[in-house]
């Protein structure tokens, strides 16, 4: 029994947000880290994302019948009912949130509940099947968990929150369209309007580059703006330049697309976990950040 409750949750995607909120939260701790603050931060967060989750996978699961990505999905084959994932959905969204509330600030529980809104409310109900745009509405709650980490310890949303937020909306694009590159039948079948559904493989690749390029120079903010220090900006460089690297051999003449965009995709996840991981050791400790 618990195995559907754990399934409907996506525990991939609360792994990769559980890095990016820890990133976050150590680039603002700056080495004074409140374990009990930081294990809250995480556990809220978490339960947030994965109530998000179970209520994504409720409205879904129409589409998802359609995906060879998703069709085992147990709201899909009828493991789990839509009742009892809403119920478990709605659980987990009041512990999160509770915890949130009573351990961390206004403002990181103001982002949390952002970021849930969006994904389910705007993204989920009704952007992803209406309209090419949904990725990038998408995109916005995906950035959501490094800034709630960071606003959990600064209480304020300053120049560094700023500039997670939109490096990690830029990074979303490129790491979605490349899934749905490789997984453009799919799309096809359930009707989602993705971008190379809607407009073409070859829009798509245009806008990877693109996306790819304006992260790299985001990320590269940190650094400058004295967050971070050189060795953060070698990772960021490395990992931002072998990704455009990567993502302009989409254009080679006979380029096999699907194991292309795959490797677009599986090089977004090495290099945001580098990200996250090096900005949560090489913080800078003198910085004055400019509260917006």
């Amino acid at each position: 029994m618990f195995r559907r409750y754990l399934k409907v949750t996506k525990p991939g995607i609360i792994m990769g947000n559980l890095i990016a909120t820890a990133g976050g939260f150590l680039l603002a701790s700056r080495g004074q880290i409140d374990p009990t603050l930081m294990l809250a931060t995480l556990t809220g967060l978490s339960l947030v994302v994965a109530s998000g989750c179970a209520f994504n996978n409720v409205i879904d699961r129409d589409i998802d019948a359609k995906m060879a990505r998703t069709k085992s999905r147990v709201t899909v084959t009828g493991e789990m009912s839509p009742l009892a994932a809403l119920t478990h959905g709605v659980a987990l969204a009041i512990l999160g949130f509770g915890i949130l509330a009573w351990f961390t600030n206004s403002l990181a529980l103001g982002f949390s509940a952002f970021g849930f809104v969006i994904y389910v409310g705007v993204y989920s109900l009704y952007m992803k099947r209406h309209s090419v745009f949904g990725t990038l509405v998408g995109s916005l709650s995906g950035a959501v968990p490094p800034v709630v980490g960071y606003c959990a310890v600064s209480d304020q949303f300053d120049s560094g929150a700023a500039i997670l937020l939109i490096m990690f909306c830029l990074w979303q694009m490129p790491h979605s369209y490349a899934i749905a590159i490789f997984r453009y039948q799919d799309y096809k079948n359930a009707g989602i309007p993705v971008l190379p559904v809607a407009q073409g493989i070859d829009s798509a690749k245009r806008q990877i580059v693109v996306y790819i390029a304006l992260y790299t120079l985001v990320v590269l903010l940190l650094p400058i703006n004295g967050y971070t220090g050189l060795a953060f900006m070698a990772v960021a460089c490395s990992t931002g330049f072998w990704w455009l690297l990567m993502a302009l051999r989409g254009y080679k003449r006979g380029v096999d697309m699907t194991r292309w965009a795959r490797q677009v995709f599986a090089f977004s996840i090495v290099s945001i976990t580098a990200i996250s991981i090096a900005m949560a050791v090489d913080y800078h400790t003198a910085i004055s950040p400019l509260t917006l």
